[in-house]
């Protein structure tokens, strides 16, 4: 029989063979700290106007060029558990915000690099974490009196343009002024009058060719495909869209037919184009011009919307068909039907337009009531485009929440400086241990001028010094690091319209500090062995977008 060997006393007795635990400040802590530094230090040098591009291939081999953070951080799947718990917060703040992603990365990694000095002083990680927790709400004080720009009127596109143009810089430098045109126009006029805007209301049809100054707003939906049948323009067009494809229907039930003669034979089929031809005769009699079909176009079907001049559009996605009958107005039919008046749809122009070697469908709303706009990029490259879309996505993301809160904070690294100036003075009140974390909570915001600065290819230390010079000073509130001199030199953001939008800061730094003292209060971590075989099967995302 065979022996069986005693495991050693412990945690080790608890678990499975091949689990791991790793517990104390040196397995455990500093284990944490040094991989949040690490991918900190990865995304410091996307960060701002000039920060440099990754290039990243993901598991299917699909290539990325971008300093965007958050594509970096989900193509990444990243999967150390800690800086597993940084990339989760910068998800959140895309989800809540849709900019700012990098800033939480990057101040998350600061803060748990200053954290990590103080703990080879002896502060215990209990005392870091209370002294981050009072700079922070400290921080959430000191920012409504930082705001240096209201927008009131968020239906004035020149007003739009100048707190949308920060954002869409920082993500396309030099190309700022001509994307902010199309976000802006694209925003302001599909704005409701009353309920919220919808991000999902701005589509983005890439096209490949031509260059970056073709690009356009249509007011309407833009679809990548060709019409069905021979008709190819309509003008004030009522429209039909039906889920089910527009063929003869084949019945529910099986049923068998007995024929007995060639008359019979004749009548049936005959019976059936009959039928067919009666169905489509009655849409065009509602007055119908265009019908879109979410299956197949049968050749009998198109056969007889030719006869009847209907133009034949065919959309495979169900989440296209939603959102042109949101364009249009329409009621989507399950099956084929003549439509009420009340279910047709309106469009001023549905046409076929050739953009390099590509046909469009556009449908064009040019009246108030378009509900959806798209903008068509034009480029030479897919990665540019991409490049181009996700600077128009945080453009439209930093619009929907100018919509919610107009306030702006001076950008360019001012807000961060004031802050760390204030809390600085904030710390020398304070008389327990935490004033030491409450310091380094300050000089952990240093880093995003000093980042702004090392990828424009200036000294971050001497610009840090000028900046701090100039906010001793009660209207240097507003100085911030001139990204586009030769010298390290500040400018003021108020003058040069650099403004940050409040909301992304705010919740920034509330995730940011989050993760931080998260992963500084975890003190073991418990790893259970890996199971073998395959891994699971992801769940189906969705037909869209893919």
């Amino acid at each position: 029989m065979a022996l069986s060997v005693p495991k050693a006393p412990g945690v080790a007795q608890m678990l499975k063979d091949g689990a791991r635990m790793y517990s104390g400040l040196e397995e455990a802590v500093y284990r944490n700290i040094s991989a949040c530094k690490e991918f900190a230090q990865t995304m410091r040098s996307a960060y701002g106007p000039n920060g440099m591009n990754k290039m990243i291939i993901n598991h299917i081999e699909k290539q990325f060029v971008t300093s965007d953070a958050g594509t970096i951080m989900r193509e990444l799947d990243v999967e150390h558990p800690a800086a597993k718990l940084i990339v989760m917060a910068s998800q959140m703040q895309d989800a809540e915000v849709g900019d700012g992603t990098n800033f939480v990365v990057v101040l998350a990694g600061a803060l748990l690099e200053s954290a990590e000095e103080l703990l080879r002083l002896g502060i215990t990680t209990a005392e870091i974490a209370d002294g981050y927790e009072k700079a922070l709400e400290k921080s959430l004080e000191i920012l409504p009196t930082l705001v240096s720009h209201k927008i009131e009127d968020y239906r004035n596109v020149d007003k739009v343009k100048e707190v949308l143009r920060t954002a869409i810089m920082s993500k396309q430098y030099g190309q700022e002024d001509f994307l902010n045109d199309l976000v802006s126009q694209a925003c302001v006029s599909i704005l409701p009058n009353e309920g919220t805007f919808n991000v999902d209301n701005i589509r983005i049809c890439k096209i490949l060719g031509s260059g970056l100054g073709k690009s356009e707003v249509v007011r309407g939906m833009v679809f990548k495909r060709f019409v069905e049948g021979d008709v190819t323009y309509a003008e004030k067009a009522k429209i039909v869209i039906f889920s089910c494809p527009v063929d003869i229907i084949q019945t529910e039930t099986k049923g068998t037919v007995l024929i007995k003669s060639a008359d019979e034979l004749l009548n049936f089929s005959s019976g059936e184009e009959g039928l067919l031809e009666s169905q489509i005769k009655a849409i065009a009699d509602a007055g119908v011009k265009v019908v879109v079909a979410g299956g197949k176009v049968g050749d009998m079907a198109l056969h007889f919307l030719n006869k009847y001049g209907l133009m034949a559009v065919r959309l495979n996605s169900k989440f296209d068909l939603r959102r042109l009958s949101r364009s249009v107005n329409a009621t989507v039919l399950p099956r084929i039907t003549t439509p009420s008046q009340e279910e047709l749809g309106y469009c001023d122009k549905v046409c076929i337009e050739e953009l390099g070697d590509t046909t469009i469908v556009a449908f064009r709303n040019e009246g108030k009531d378009s509900r959806i706009a798209t903008v068509v990029i034009r480029g030479a490259t897919d990665n540019f485009m991409d490049d181009i879309e996700r600077a128009l996505d945080d453009g439209v993301n930093n619009f929907k929440c100018l919509t919610r809160d107009g306030r702006y904070l001076p950008g360019a690294g001012a807000t961060e400086i004031e802050l760390a100036t204030q809390l600085s003075a904030y710390a020398d009140t304070l008389p327990g241990l935490e004033q030491y974390a409450v310091r380094k909570f300050a000089n952990a915001l240093e880093v995003f001028p000093k980042a702004l600065a090392e990828n424009s290819g200036v000294n971050g230390t001497e610009i840090v010094n000028q900046l701090y010079l100039a906010h001793n000073s009660e209207s240097g509130k507003t100085i911030g690091f001139d990204i586009e001199s030769e010298k390290a030199s500040t400018i003021d953001t108020t003058k040069a319209k650099l403004f940050d939008l409040y909301q992304a800061k705010f919740w920034g730094l509330k995730y940011a500090v989050g993760a931080a003292t998260t992963i500084l209060k975890v003190d073991q971590i418990i790893m259970a062995k890996r199971a073998g075989g395959p891994k699971p099967r992801q769940a189906a995302g969705s037909d869209d977008e893919s």
